[in-house]
This record gives C-alpha cells, structure tokens and sequence, in this order.
C-alpha cells in the first residue's frame, strides 16, 4: 500500500524523499506529495497521478528544507484526488504527517472533532490524526503524540512534522511497516529497505506499538506509553543495484530471469546428501502436532496449496490451507497442538500478520515464511524461515513464489523426516537440478511469447488443472488477470462438465497443465471436451504423457510430479507476461494494485 519517506539532517530533505518514494512505486498509489520545513513554516506540496505529476509540480517552488516527509498514496478513505493526497495539515499547517494503515476509529473521532469546530478538507481516516494533534498540543508535539496514539483504533505508520518544533519528525508504528535508517549527517525513516539503500544499510526495524524521535544527529525510541527503551542496530545485507533493472524492459522480465539463482540461493546449504537440513527448526517437537493450518494471502496462498498439498501426502497429518482473511474470521480450530504456517513475500501483509497473532493468541507454533529480513511475521513468529529471493519490485509476484514453493517443499520433507516418515530420495536428488531445468525453460521465451498471441484480443481466458496442478492454474490466472487484465478462471479440470464448460464457444482460448501422471490422462479427455466446442488449447504436459491434436503443446522435463509446480510457473508466467506486453499494459504497475498490502 502506501509509501512513507522520512528525512532529518544536515543536507537537503527533498533529494531523499523523492528517490525514496520512486523507489516505493511498486507498492501501488495514486496520488504523491511531499512537506518540508523552510524558514520555519511547512511547504506542501502534492497532487493526484503519477509521481511525475508531483515532479512537475515542484519544479515551481524553491525547497531548501533539511527535514521533510514524503508519501504515495493508494486509496482506500476517499477517491484520488488532491485533497486526499498525502501529507495533511492542521488549519494554520502547523503540523503535518503522512500515514500508513487505516484508522478504524476515525468516523467517532472525527464526529468529536467536528463537534470542538474543526472543519477537515478530506474524506480520509489520516486526516482525523493530524486534526487530533493539533486539539492535543500544548507546547510538546511528542506528549500529543502519545495522547493521539492511545485514541486511535487499527492500523498505522505515521510520520509528525511541526514548523512550532523545527528540529525533529516523531515516528509511531502499529501493523504498518516503518524502517528508521541512520545515513550520514541525518537520519531517515521509510516503507520498504529499498527506498533507503542508496544512503545507508544500518537500520533499526521499529516494532509495534513503538516510536521514535528523529533528529539530525540524534534518535531516541520510546513505547507508545513514553517510556524510553533501546533498539539494536541492523546492518542489511541489499544493494541497490538488485533493485535496478540491468538492461532488462521491465522489473517483471529481471525477475523472471532471476529465478534459477534465487532458486538455487533458497536451497544453499539445505541439502545435505540424502536429508534437508532446516537448523531454524531444530527444537520444534513435531510429533506433538495433530493439525497443520497454511494461511497466506493471494499468490502466497496459491504456493501454501502446494505446501500442504505436500505435506499431507508425506506425514498423513492433517493439513488445511484457508486464506488470511478467512482465517480470521472462521473461528478457526487451535490449540496446542497445532502447527500453523504463514506465507508472505513481504511479511507485513496485514491478513497474513493478524491471522498469526490469532494462532499464537490459542497457543498454536507458528512457522513464517518470508522474503524480507526483519519483517514483522518474521520478527512476530515463532520460528522464521526465509526465501532467498531478493527485492522484488514488480506487483507480479514471480521469483518470490517459486522459491515459496521450493522452501514450502523443502519443509514437508523436513518434517516427514523428523516424523521418521519414508520419502523420496530422488526428489531430494532432483532439487539441485532445478535451477538449470529453469534456466532451460527460460531458454524458450519466444515459444511462450506465441502462445500469448493467442490471448491478445480475447477478454477472458479458462485455466484447467487437477491436484497439485489446479494450484499451478490458480496461480498462472492470477497472473494474467494482474497484469494483463484479461478475465481468467482456474478450475479444477473434472468440474467442466458441471457448469463451465458452457462458456466454451468457438475461439476461447484454455490452457490445461497436465503434470501429475496419476490423473493427466483424466486432464487430457477433459481437454478435448473443449477442442470439441471449439476452443484453442495451450497444453503444459511431459512427454510421458500421450497427446493428440493439440498444437500447441510445451513439454517440460520428467521429473518428480511434486517438483513440477515449480517448472510450470515459468511458463505461465512467461504466458502472462507477453500477453500484457501485447495489451500495452504497465507490467509493473498493474491498475488498482499494491506490492504490499498493509491494510485489511
């Protein structure tokens, strides 16, 4: 969702603010702003669009402030539009913030406020925050702050700056992601560890329900209730070349193409011989398990159907995926006795994050996994494992989730060898293999990008599949319909006949991926139910399989029908990528979408 950057120093703020928010564009907005302090007065400046839009904008303006606060804005309290953009100001624009989350409480408060004759310029949930300050300030902006902080419900990472205090920006954070990095001559807070790398690598990674005093040569941390506390500096390992494109169109396409090295990264040093080695998890008792919960969010989830998938057929434990969301909601059966793992790329999705908080509330072991070091599942969970995966700046998840699907497998061998459960040794075998099967894939790029003619005029596209397979399908249509914004639908292939198969019309395009040798055939006589009625066929199969008249058939190599999952999301990803490329669409940036999704 939104992005925060934050500056306090000796140098010009704006420089900082604006790399940093540029660097935040693939957590999806649509609208920009920025404040900074100059001559003892706040100059904002901000505007709906992109962040060239704002740019342009302060091409008109003379800003030589030290201290400042930038945001991008991804609507959810009010349309796009100027007023709702970020940062907002008390009435005489003593005092400005920016805010990240959602204000659950903010209609009572702001009935309150109307009620004392504050008049508010927005309909947003953080306008009611800055409004409150200013009802609450008496000469100290921090001992506001606190009294703000114990009003407001739900979630938040606010940034505070006042011309009447000129020499600090206060800091708070509750389920929102806020990274505080000590640079030179300054210190700076923001989103992601992306938008600050170009200035420093030590950050403090502030928890919840904690918050700070930035000042240019000086930090201190405090709870929300004031008390002073200590944090421990972090030195993180990115560069800032990973977050650039390397002569590649798109972030999407590096990421792509980056997979057979993060595959390879995720797996270092896991397998040893004949056995995987999870050392993070070496004093967890899995024998005391009787239940397994996956929960993820989106492509997350579509990785934790594999998982469990995985898992279940090793242990015999009982195994169930649901989505974050519906996790909460589901009343959902923990004790003690349960394992509960949570999937994120970037460990702050709001879902995701409430619904492990749930599981350790009834005393459930909780496993993450997680791309970003230091992020807030990681940090909340009992145990962490962490993908390999690096920055992934485009909204379409794409390396981050095959090396979900390696390390979620990965672990359900782990575990059903703890169990004393027989596996498959050749599947162990065969893992240090996938990185050069997917560099092979890769190698056919202009076969896919054929296929993905075929999509270019349709608006709607059908995605068939069974058992591990119909996780692959899920995920491939998410793809297209991301990026592309082409209509797609997943469906397990043995439920056509029971109603979708009416949609089959002459020209509709269906792409089946038949990997798992038990059921393909049962996939492949579905497949021809279609070419019946017309429609064209992209095929994902082995050459174990016998295929008839499909022309366009891809076989990928024959290996373990577990370790498929992983070689087909290439090319489906490649499928969805061309179409996109196609449609002229923004690959990275795809409509009404965000990186990271902070908020319920």
């Amino acid at each position: 969702m939104c992005g925060i950057t934050a500056y306090c120093g000796q140098n010009k703020a704006l420089p900082f603010l604006m790399q940093g928010l540029s660097k935040l564009e693939y957590r999806g907005y649509d609208s920009a702003g920025v404040t900074t302090l100059e001559d003892h007065h706040l100059l904002t400046v901000k505007c709906k669009g992109r962040l060239t839009n704002l740019e342009e904008k302060l091409l008109s303006y003379k800003i030589e402030g030290t201290i400042g606060i930038g945001h991008t804005r991804w609507a959810t309290h009010g349309i796009p539009s100027h007023l709702n953009s970020h940062p907002h100001n008390n009435k005489d624009e003593t005092i400005a913030l920016v805010h990240n989350g959602i204000i659950e409480n903010y209609r009572e408060l702001k009935e309150e406020l109307l009620k004392e004759g504050y008049t508010f310029q927005s309909e947003t949930d953080s306008e009611v925050v800055v409004q409150l300050l200013d009802h609450y300030y008496q000469g100290d902006l921090f001992k506001a702050t606190l009294k703000v902080l114990q009003k407001i419900e739900g979630s938040y990472a606010l940034c505070i700056l006042s011309s009447l205090e000129p020499d600090k920006i206060i800091v708070a954070k509750k389920d929102s992601p806020l990274i505080i990095g000590k640079a030179q001559d300054a210190y700076v807070a923001t989103s992601d560890i992306p938008a600050l790398l170009e200035y420093t690598k030590d950050v403090y990674f502030l928890d919840d329900y904690e918050m700070a005093i930035l000042q240019k040569d000086h930090i201190q941390f405090y709870t929300h209730e004031g008390v002073p506390i200590k944090k421990e500096l972090t030195t993180i390992p990115y560069d800032l070349e990973a977050a650039k494109k390397d002569g590649y169109d798109t972030f999407m396409l590096k990421e792509i193409y980056e997979q057979p090295h993060v595959i390879q990264e995720t797996m270092r040093g896991r397998i040893n011989h004949d056995h995987i080695s999870l050392d993070e998890l070496k004093d967890i008792d899995f024998q005391q398990f009787h239940k397994v919960y996956f929960v993820a969010c989106g492509t997350a989830y579509h990785a934790s159907l594999c998982g469990a998938h995985v898992l279940e057929k090793l242990t015999r434990l009982p195994v169930i995926s649901m989505v974050a969301s519906e996790f909460r909601y589901n009343d959902p059966l923990i004790d003690e006795n349960t394992l509960a793992i949570f999937v994120s790329q970037s460990g702050e999705t709001a879902d995701t994050l409430a619904a492990l908080r749930l599981a350790k509330k009834y005393h459930a072991t909780t496993i993450a996994i997680a791309n970003v070091l230091g992020s807030t599942i990681s940090r909340d969970a009992d145990y962490v494992l962490y993908t390999c995966a690096g920055p992934e700046i485009a909204v379409a998840s794409t390396k981050a989730y095959t090396t979900q699907l390696i390390l979620l497998i990965l672990l359900a061998y782990y575990i059903a060898q703890r169990l004393n459960k027989n596996v498959d040794l050749q599947l162990i075998h065969q893992l240090s293999h996938i990185p050069q099967y997917v560099e092979d894939i890769l190698k056919d790029h202009t076969l896919f990008k054929e296929y993905a003619k075929l999509l270019e005029n349709l608006h709607d596209a059908y995605f068939i599949g069974r058992g591990l397979d119909y996780a692959s399908v899920l995920e491939g249509a998410l793809k297209l319909k991301e990026i592309s914004y082409v209509h797609a639908d997943a469906y397990v292939a043995g439920e056509l006949k029971h109603g979708p198969i009416a949609l089959i019309e002459n020209g509709s395009v269906v792409i089946a991926v038949a990997l798992q040798p038990h059921i393909a055939a049962k996939t492949l006589s579905n497949i021809q139910e279609t070419i019946a009625r017309g429609a064209k066929v992209i095929l994902l199969t082995t050459h174990n399989q016998e295929v008839k008249n499909i022309e366009n058939t891809y076989y990928l190599p024959d290996i373990a029908p577990v370790l498929q999952s992983i070689l087909v999301a290439i090319p489906l990803q490649l499928i969805a990528y061309y179409t996109a490329c196609l449609k002229k669409c923004d690959v990275d940036k795809p409509r009404n979408l965000a990186k990271s999704v902070t908020v319920e």
